[in-house]
């Protein structure tokens, strides 16, 4: 089981922007993409939930073509993160969480005590229970983005897809996202996400793929894959390696 691209072809309407992608983001792992600005990773990562119809090859959800794949069950296999944003009305973190719940439920469906129960569960298992009744326009982003990671959460799904999860938050906000990132494949899910900081991608995924102006540089373990070279290459800057008593590495624009 995995959600995979195969010799994928990737772009807007009347537009091919990549091609000869190939990859799969598989159940207790997590994939992290990695590619300079206009790269065409959010196009990628649209083409793959099925929100963007593929120029060429093909996107498998299980092993089935998605777009043989109900819009309902995709739902229900796929949760998506966006980057977080204030949000215009004051729901409460519980009522933004259970909106997840209407892959489950139809999007006419009222929430029932097993929606709530669930969504309450989420908020819980992400360290953030204590925020269920407060307006999601008055918690932090790093707190914003652990809601919409409940929010898919609640949808119980089989993969995960979070676009630059750390966009925009503070440091100490980002170790928080990335560390239930970890969580989340040790929980066996399958998780794939964009990032512009090679760091992120070296701490915490079990792979990673560097597109270039819509081909895949490279894909492999982050330990072998990334280094000066490759980062350099990818990104068009020097690039310096910084190595801590314990033998970490990580990386900073040269």
């Amino acid at each position: 089981m995995s959600l995979s691209a195969l010799d994928l072809a990737f772009g807007h309407p009347g537009r091919t922007i990549g091609r000869g992608v190939t990859l799969d983001v598989a159940p207790g792992r997590v994939l992290a993409l990695l590619g300079p600005n206009g790269g065409g990773k959010t196009t990628l990562m649209k083409t793959l939930l099925g929100l963007l119809p593929a120029h060429g090859g093909r996107v498998a959800l299980d092993g089935r073509p998605i777009v043989t794949v109900p819009v309902n069950e995709r739902a229900r296999l796929v949760g998506y993160v966006p980057q977080a944003h204030a949000g215009a009305f004051a729901f409460t973190a519980l009522e933004m969480v259970v909106m997840g719940r209407t892959a489950r439920s139809g999007l006419l469906g009222r929430p029932s005590a097993r929606d709530r129960e669930v969504a309450a569960s989420m908020l819980r298992q992400l360290g953030i229970g204590h925020l269920a009744d407060r307006p999601y326009t008055m918690i932090s982003g790093g707190e914003r983005q652990l809601v919409f990671m409940a929010r898919a959460l609640a949808q119980e799904p089989r993969y995960v897809v979070l676009d630059e999860p750390t966009a925009s938050l503070d440091f100490g906000n980002q170790g928080l996202v990335m560390r239930q990132i970890a969580s989340l494949a040790r929980d066996g899910l399958g998780v794939f996400f964009t990032t512009h900081d090679p760091n992120q991608a070296l701490r915490y995924a079990d792979d990673v793929a560097l597109l270039s102006q819509g081909t895949l540089a490279a894909l492999g373990a982050p330990a072998s894959l990334l280094h000066e070279r490759t980062l350099g290459e990818l990104y068009g800057v020097g690039v310096e390696t910084v190595e801590a008593p314990d033998g970490r590495r990580a990386f900073l624009p040269g």
